[in-house]
């Protein structure tokens, strides 16, 4: 209650309170069995589109869903796929059944000012909570940093 713009907020692993070794051992492991078994990682935004708290809303269950199976099915291993600025990773041009708008975020926010300084300070936050752990990061997720 009260709320007027949410801070982010980090755990890392989402479990830092019960990891027994460095955050970045896991990530490690992770990357070395998606290197071993050929397998790809998807984000799926279930947050807020549209704008920022008080603007947005959250991303619908049909439209997150309609996404899983794609990537179930198969759908985004061709596909064309665009850079998202600060955090590198890939967004899908197209899905079937998706309005195109809808996946890449900057799209559906009203005011594109907002948006591009929302996500610059979403970066910077990331970065500062990623170099609580750069000291024992390997160079390519340092690289990775926003």
């Amino acid at each position: 209650m009260g709320i007027i713009d949410p801070e982010p907020t980090f755990s890392a692993c989402f479990g830092a309170a019960f990891l027994t070794l460095h955050p970045t051992v896991y990530a490690d492991m992770l990357a070395a069995k998606m290197k071993q078994f050929n397998a790809n990682a998807w984000l799926v935004n279930t947050g807020w589109s549209g704008g920022k708290f008080g603007v947005g809303k959250r991303m619908s269950l049909k439209i997150t869903r309609r996404i899983i199976d794609a990537v179930h099915e198969g759908a985004l291993d061709d596909a064309e796929f665009e850079k998202f600025p600060h955090f590198g990773f890939m967004i899908p041009k197209a899905i079937p059944g998706i309005d195109s708008q809808l996946l890449n975020p900057r799209n559906t926010w009203a005011d594109k000012a907002d948006y591009d300084a929302t996500l610059k300070k979403l970066a910077k936050s990331f970065a500062k909570n990623f170099n609580t752990y750069a000291d024992k990061a390997n160079a390519e997720t340092k690289a990775a940093n926003p």
